[in-house]
């Protein structure tokens, strides 16, 4: 017995060594493995990162293949070698889907969202015909003449082109570049890309001019409604549907639907981009950042809709089109008068003889759809968020269920001063026009009509730029109150020109606080911040030195015209509205050029643009002595 101790004891050292060795061992395989799991995982990210690149460019050259596709008339021979060069396009973008899902699977999982896996189905789905030969006796013919198309095949290039160049598009906030420079570079490029796409033979009857082609981009992406030719007779379907992309795209702004695209379909994105977009769309936190990029783009597309309806209910089978003409004069229009465009494809527009005198509800229509869109996207989101609470209480009370505490303010600040002074605005402006062109544009009317069309054209100047009255027949006095309707313009963040109505009753209420000795600014039981005075006094100043500058330049460039003429134009383009008094086909080169950087700074707003060309200076810490200055 002691001798079998004795000999376990000796031999529990080397045990004891031999497991620590094996213990070892592991270890060091374990770390070897970790290491081995990192490179790999790294050189996956590395490789997708560079596939998606590839696939960024590859996105690229497809969008130009599909202008080229629908643009120009093509022979045979030329359309199998742009067909081959979309088929190659097609399997890169095949394979980075697949390298997502086998080798990226649970980041694909974690970051993707249910209509990024739709595209990325519908384009593997695209590549069967591919696969497999076209069938002589399909199983389900409707299926197979979906999936042979060429519909199929370009719609899903197109699909997934779209979500991956807003991908790519979006990667530029990462870069923390100026806000303002960068909302004002995809104008610009925009603009660029416009006159590019106008140009193209199928999209207009006789061709049309580099100038022209740029001014009716400019015109369209700034939501102005400036031309110098003739919608109805210039452009063709295709010429119409690219200059409806140009206003959609120029009213809710290009950031807006890159930004929609990459965060609801792969729901990935920095702090930095998310704090940026917010500021874009006026979203009060980060957590309702989604949502309220999906109302806006919700509410618009159905406003759209549901005016495009009422607009087709109104006009049917009253100016001589056939259905589908009718369905894309309704669409248009509803387009052009929610982003208040001014836009029309009808020959006269707004005036033409079948609707002037025949059909009022068309107007009472466009004008709900200009309110709807000029008064500004924040308005619209805080009443659907007060409506949506409000329905919520009442549900509850239905079911018995204790009601949630009503929120004190359930309107904000901002919704008050704009709905009020809108309003106000609104129907000063119907009153006054309907008293002072009675006898003049509005004689010959019945009470009726002149009722509808002093409403109708109080709203337009806001920034629609549709004409049913000649503005060349108005009184010098209503021209006066015109000009600063267009001046006052729409709500902040909105479809609409002009300074905004924000900054009119902001510099509003300031004067009033001035003139009654009241030493801050308040308004609903609210003191407005000083930054908002600072920046609202900026915007008028600007504004007025802007609008005496243009004219001035002009009246210069155009000396046979009458200043009348000139002086409207100048509003007209700067404030971004779009009525003329018929100068805009006159114009010389030079003059429509300057029109069009008119157009440019009107829209992404003459301040943005200089916050982000200027440096700004340092935060200091010094505190000068105040001194007054002379004002009398």
């Amino acid at each position: 017995m002691n001798g079998f101790m004795s000999e376990v004891c000796r031999l529990m050292p080397i045990k004891t060594t031999f497991i620590r060795q094996i213990r070892a061992w592991f270890k060091l395989r374990q770390k070897r493995l970790d290491r081995a799991l990192i490179r790999g995982s790294r050189a996956v990210g590395v490789i997708g990162d560079c596939l998606m690149n590839v696939s960024i460019a590859a996105a690229f050259v497809c969008v130009i293949g599909l202008i080229v596709y629908a643009g120009f008339d093509h022979t045979d021979a030329g359309y199998r070698s742009l067909r081959r060069l979309m088929q190659a396009i097609q399997w890169i973008f095949a394979v980075n889907v697949l390298y997502g899902l086998t080798l990226n699977l649970r980041e694909i999982l974690r970051q993707s969202r249910p209509l990024r896996w739709f595209v990325d189905i519908i384009l593997l789905v695209s590549l069967l015909p591919a696969i497999y030969p076209h069938p002589v006796n399909p199983w389900i013919p409707v299926l197979e003449r979906i999936l042979y198309s060429p519909a199929m095949f370009f719609g899903a290039l197109s699909a997934y082109s779209a979500v991956t160049l807003s991908f790519g598009l979006y990667r530029v906030f990462d870069r923390r570049t100026n806000p303002s420079l960068l909302l004002s570079l995809s104008f610009a490029a925009f603009i660029v890309i416009g006159t590019l796409l106008i140009m193209l033979p199928k999209c207009t009857t006789g061709g049309i001019s580099l100038t022209d082609a740029f001014f009716v981009s400019t015109s369209a992406v700034c939501v102005t409604g400036l031309t110098p030719v003739d919608i109805s007779s210039t452009f063709t379907p295709l010429g119409l549907g690219i200059l409806a992309i140009l206003i959609q795209f120029g009213a809710l702004g290009v950031m807006t639907f890159t930004s929609f695209f990459a965060l609801f379909f792969s729901g990935n994105a920095s702090i930095y981009s998310q704090l940026m977009l917010r500021d874009v769309i006026y979203s009060k936190s980060m957590n309702s950042l989604i949502p309220t990029l999906l109302y806006i783009m919700a509410a618009t597309f159905g406003i759209e809709l549901c005016g495009a309806a009422l607009i087709f209910w109104s006009i049917h089978g009253s100016l001589g089109m056939t259905v589908p003409e009718e369905i894309v004069f309704s669409g248009f229009h509803s387009l052009s008068a929610f982003c208040n465009a001014g836009f029309s494809n009808l020959p006269d527009g707004m005036s033409n003889p079948l609707l002037l005198g025949r059909n009022m509800s068309i107007y009472w229509i466009m004008t709900l759809l200009i309110i709807s869109g000029s008064i500004g996207f924040p308005i619209l989101v805080n009443t659907k968020d007060a409506a949506a609470q409000e329905i919520r209480r009442r549900i509850n009370r239905m079911r018995h269920k204790p009601e949630t505490p009503r929120t004190v303010h359930l309107f904000n600040m901002n919704t008050k001063i704009v709905i009020f002074t809108f309003s106000f605005l609104f129907i000063s402006g119907a009153a006054l026009f309907f008293i002072l062109e009675y006898s003049n544009s509005l004689a010959g009317m019945s009470l009726c009509e002149k009722i509808t069309q002093s409403v109708f054209n109080s709203a337009v100047p806001r920034s629609a730029g549709f004409s049913s009255v000649n503005p060349a027949r108005f009184l010098n006095v209503t021209l006066i109150a015109v000009l600063f309707l267009m001046w006052a313009g729409g709500g902040s963040q909105s479809t609409g020109g002009g300074i905004k109505v924000n900054t009119l009753a902001v510099i509003w209420l300031n004067l009033r606080a001035i003139v009654t000795g009241t030493p801050r600014v308040t308004a609903y039981k609210r003191t407005i911040a000083v930054g908002s005075i600072r920046r609202a006094n900026a915007v008028v100043a600007i504004s007025i030195f802007s609008y005496f500058l243009l004219s001035f330049l002009l009246l210069g460039l155009e000396p046979a015209l009458p200043a009348r003429m000139i002086l409207f134009e100048s509003c007209s383009a700067l404030f971004t509205v779009g009525s003329s008094l018929g100068a805009t086909p006159l114009l010389s080169i030079p003059s429509k050029l300057l029109l069009c950087v008119a157009m440019f700074l009107g829209r992404v707003g003459i301040i943005s643009l200089l916050m982000g060309l200027v440096r700004k200076n340092p935060q200091t810490t010094a505190h000068y002595p105040s001194d007054s200055i002379i004002i009398n």
